[in-house]
């Protein structure tokens, strides 16, 4: 640039810095503190003439030294005002921070691959049934997985696996183990082998010899790591298996397992158990056509007799199937997290906005110096642009925070791999991202406003003009925020009310101050039903004699816990048999009932007589007596288990009448046939029980109930000691961590929107102080200038609400499979959360409204 021109720029900035002094002066300030205020203001624009004086350099460099040059006036700019600053900084790191949370769970669990080489190419096989009343686990039957391992030409390596749970004995306390039974192709299938000792050979597998492999974790915590535990027998269920590996550290497919033992199949003719089936895919093979070779496989399977269900071939990734449900909720909680984000950029863009309409003057300033419109607004982005990157800065510490706050409510085996979950590079590239169009995103608008004003028009009204266009933006922000702070409460709400509702339904028992312990007994030590009946009667009758216990009882599927035994039966007589009806079959002990609280409705409970040697009897649930014998009363009927051809002795007299209970998660009341557990010969039944004790000490009774078990029998561990009310909390665990989390993200989405309607109003009445004093001036009373300000708060806030309303009944119905007994547009949920926005909004504005109606006439009008 020439030296007349950089002459001539400084004439004009000394020229606009006099014009600056005298305006200041006569807004009432000394001349002393203008001028400095007007020289900082000034020397912060000089840069822009400076930038241009070396139009030869290279355009990267002067692209370059202009980005240095803005992030160096952003950053003194947002040191000179830092109340805008941490205001913003706060906000974006909390939606940041939120949202990089949320994606370091979705990446741990959904996104990352398996721990597995080529893990994407491995598929789960299974037949699923479309016509039975209940679900099955996906798999083949044994007999049907010989026969498709044998026939299937689409996968390189095949492996079956069955989940398994053992007892170790031998080392410390007895423990339950989560574990698994596999055969021979196992580990190459998914191509991890152990990293101490070996897997299991063929000749091993078709033995069944008792060999087993541990997991890292099992290793380190109950052998100390040490090496030499190959060749170590160990006791599983009663059982001398050796120890011959140890898998890698995070190894533990299936289901964490812990302990891994040799699974032995062999065509029988008889389908008893279901498998699960995993392949690893050929090179040039697909799901499609694995699938199309199991549908014709499977059409020349061979039935059991009597078998008529249907069912499909289905072939899905290993990975799908380990997330299961799972991946709904986390897609929830994203758009639920990204809906925070967003109501927290048009609190930003909204502050900026108002910052923006103060700096009318530097910018017009600036303008008249030479700087153009497209200057002016890439000034202003690289400033909102410097603010989300503080912002996500601040975010990876509230992140840090939020993950481990996710993983502490995580329902606690629940949610697959979130033991994997981390703040790895993924998640701060994601964080990164976040940021910079956060950043942009919230500036473009008010970058936009403020380089489409003219300089005369901001020169001769000074800073304190009311834009409309401007003034309109910011009022469509905060309805925005509004809606979206809506959405979020009515999810919320609706997960809240559903929760409620299943707290608040009738179970059919009584689970206050009722502890429940698990036991299963080692096969070896109980091979026979004598032995377990009499293991169960020996522990119930020292339960009993436990200070302060009221009733003592025993059921083979206890009420909120595992999935149970159903079946049908066949009834005496000509009874007509609904079509297609199924009944939990369950073992009790005398005094279940009184124990639980369950209703003897007619008839009697079983009692220490009705053993082996009595007459064998059944006790039926309410709905079983009106479906079979409407009007008639069940006592004295029979029944019997045998369905094809009953035999004289396989009729079972009903001696009672209990009611109706609920089972499982469903909520929903179950048709159900108990049975005397010392006339039962099932021994798989008899084999694991669950204990409940009715206690005014409530959970403090659990140290004896564990004493009382190693009393007994030393190597049967306690399982899920917990109370019944622990027990519902458990099967609702899902919904409770969905409503937690809901409710947070909610919370924090109705108080951004709570303080950027205030700070809207605020401004606008701050800006609107001229008006007001005319209108008072005028003869408005305070009351009425306050209802003024009020009303443009509810109709902001009433906008807000109807779009908000419109959304959710778009969007809650994600939250269907999650509700109980509610309907997603829930119509008095939807109200209520209506009425909760509007009151929030009046609430923050009325402060804003309280000081436009304690406007000073006389000190408002001179001052404009």
């Amino acid at each position: 640039m020439s030296a007349d021109r950089d002459r001539e720029l400084r004439k004009e900035l000394e020229a606009h810095l006099r014009l600056a002094i005298d305006e200041r002066v006569a807004r009432g300030q000394t001349r002393e503190v203008a001028e400095r205020e007007a020289r900082r203001e000034l020397g912060n624009v000089t840069h822009i003439a400076e930038v241009t004086r070396e139009q030869w350099r290279a355009p990267w460099a002067i692209s370059l030294e202009r980005l240095v040059q803005d992030l160096r006036y952003g950053a003194r700019a947002l040191r000179r005002t830092p109340s805008f600053t941490i205001a913003a900084v706060l906000t974006l790191a909390l939606a940041i921070g939120a949202n990089s949370a949320v994606f370091a769970v979705v990446n741990g669990v959904l996104l990352r691959p398996l721990p597995f080489p080529d893990a994407d190419r491995l598929l789960v096989v299974s037949y699923l049934p479309t016509d039975l009343p209940f679900e099955l686990p996906p798999g083949l039957a044994d007999s049907h997985w010989l026969i498709y391992r044998e026939r299937q030409r689409s996968f390189e390596r095949v492996t079956a696996y069955q989940r398994f749970a053992f007892t170790l004995s031998g080392v410390g306390d007895a423990v339950r183990l989560t574990g698994a039974r596999v055969d021979a192709e196992f580990f190459a299938t998914l191509r991890t082998p152990p990293v101490l000792g070996r897997g299991f050979a063929e000749e091993e597998v078709r033995r069944d010899e008792r060999v087993a492999l541990l997991s890292d974790q099992l290793w380190r915590e109950r052998f100390a790591a040490d090496p030499g535990v190959i060749g170590r027998p160990i006791s599983l269920d009663g059982a001398r298996y050796t120890v011959i590996g140890v898998m890698p550290s995070g190894f533990g497919h299936p289901s964490r397992s812990e302990v891994w033992t040799p699974l032995n199949v062999q065509l029988n003719g008889h389908n008893s158990f279901i498998l699960s089936v995993l392949g690893r895919l050929r090179a040039d093979g697909t799901p499609e056509g694995a699938r199309a070779e199991l549908s014709s496989i499977s059409a020349t399977l061979p039935r059991e007799p009597g078998d008529r269900h249907r069912s499909v071939a289905v072939v899905r990734p290993l990975k799908d199937v380990i997330t299961g449900t799972v991946a709904t909720s986390l897609v929830v909680f994203s758009c639920a997290v990204a809906f925070v984000l967003l109501i927290a950029c048009v609190n930003v863009a909204n502050l900026l906005l108002i910052r923006a309409a103060t700096r009318r003057r530097e910018m017009a300033v600036r303008v008249a110096l030479g700087a153009s419109r497209g200057r002016i607004a890439r000034q202003l982005l690289t400033e909102s642009t410097l603010v989300g990157l503080i912002g996500g800065v601040a975010g990876i510490v509230i992140a840090q925070l939020g993950v481990r706050t996710l993983i502490a409510i995580a329902p606690q085996g629940r949610i697959p791999r979130i033991d994997e979950v981390q703040l790895d590079p993924w998640v701060l590239a994601f964080t990164l991202a976040v940021s910079l169009l956060t950043g942009i995103g919230f500036g473009v608008l008010p970058a936009l406003q403020s380089a489409r004003r003219s300089p005369q028009e901001a020169m001769a009204h000074g800073a304190r003009v009311v834009g409309g266009a401007q003034a309109r933006l910011r009022s469509a922000l905060v309805a925005a925020e509004v809606a979206l702070a809506l959405m979020l409460l009515t999810g919320a709400g609706l997960m809240i009310k559903s929760f409620v509702r299943m707290r608040s339904v009738d179970k059919g028992y009584d689970g206050s101050r009722v502890m429940t312990m698990a036991v299963d007994l080692p096969a070896l030590r109980y091979p026979d039903v004598q032995r377990q009946r009499a293991f169960h009667t020996t522990l119930l009758q020292k339960l009993a004699g436990l200070p302060g216990v009221r009733g003592a009882g025993a059921v083979s599927f206890r009420p909120m816990g595992d999935v149970g035994m159903m079946g049908d039966f066949a009834v005496e007589g000509a009874t007509p048999f609904p079509k297609g009806y199924s009944v939990d079959k369950t073992l009790v002990s005398p005094g279940y009932f009184a124990t639980m609280g369950v209703r003897l409705i007619s008839g009697r409970d079983f009692a220490a007589t009705d053993d082996s040697n009595a007459p064998a009897v059944v006790i039926v649930s309410e709905n079983i007596g009106r479906k079979l014998w409407p009007g008639v009363s069940p006592i004295g009927k029979r029944v019997s288990m045998d369905t094809d051809r009953p035999t004289p002795g396989s009729w079972l007299t009903v001696i009672g009448v209990v009611s109706d209970v609920v089972q499982d998660r469903s909520m929903e009341k179950h048709s159900s046939m108990y049975f005397p557990y010392r006339q039962s010969t099932w021994g798989f039944l008899l084999g694991h029980m669950t204990y409940v004790i009715r206690s005014e000490l409530g959970a403090n009774i659990a140290p004896g109930m564990r004493t009382i078990l190693r009393e007994v029998d030393g190597s049967v561990p306690a399982q899920q000691l917990m109370s019944m009310d622990d027990a519902l909390m458990e099967v609702a665990a899902e919904p409770v961590f969905q409503t937690r989390v809901l409710s947070v993200f909610a919370a924090l989405a109705l108080i951004l929107a709570a303080i950027g309607t205030y700070g809207v109003l605020a401004y606008d009445v701050t800006e609107r102080s001229r008006e007001i004093a005319l209108r008072m001036a005028l003869g408005a009373t305070p009351g009425a200038v306050v209802r003024m300000v009020l009303r443009r708060t509810g109709t902001l806030a009433l906008t807000g609400a109807a779009i908000g309303v419109l959304g959710s009944l778009a969007a809650t119905g994600v939250l269907s499979k999650s509700l109980y007994d509610v309907r997603p547009t829930d119509p008095s949920t939807m109200a209520t959360v209506v009425v909760a926005i509007l009151t929030v909004a009046l609430a923050a504005g009325f402060a804003p409204a309280r000081r436009a109606g304690r406007v000073e006439v006389l000190a408002a009008l001179p001052r404009e």
